[in-house]
């Protein structure tokens, strides 16, 4: 059986709204920024949650919990 290679296109600047990726990285360290400010008890912070796993590939996630974790995280949080 013959092994299928999905791609995606490359990021075209004629068509910025294309390209979510910095939406999904805003909304990631928004939601980890809720979480430092009202707890995670607080369901006010599930609406950024639910953004940036609707935006974001989950192995970007699992590398970024991963670097939070670790101390190593690049954004600011």
């Amino acid at each position: 059986m013959d092994e299928i290679e999905l791609k995606t296109a490359p990021a075209d600047f004629r068509f910025p709204t294309t390209n979510q990726t910095r939406h999904c990285f805003t909304r990631y360290i928004e939601f980890h920024r809720c979480l430092t400010a009202k707890g995670e008890e607080s369901g006010e912070c599930e609406r950024f949650a639910k953004y940036y796993r609707a935006l974001c590939p989950g192995e970007w996630v699992d590398k970024w919990n991963e670097q939070r974790e670790n101390g190593t995280f690049p954004g600011p949080l």
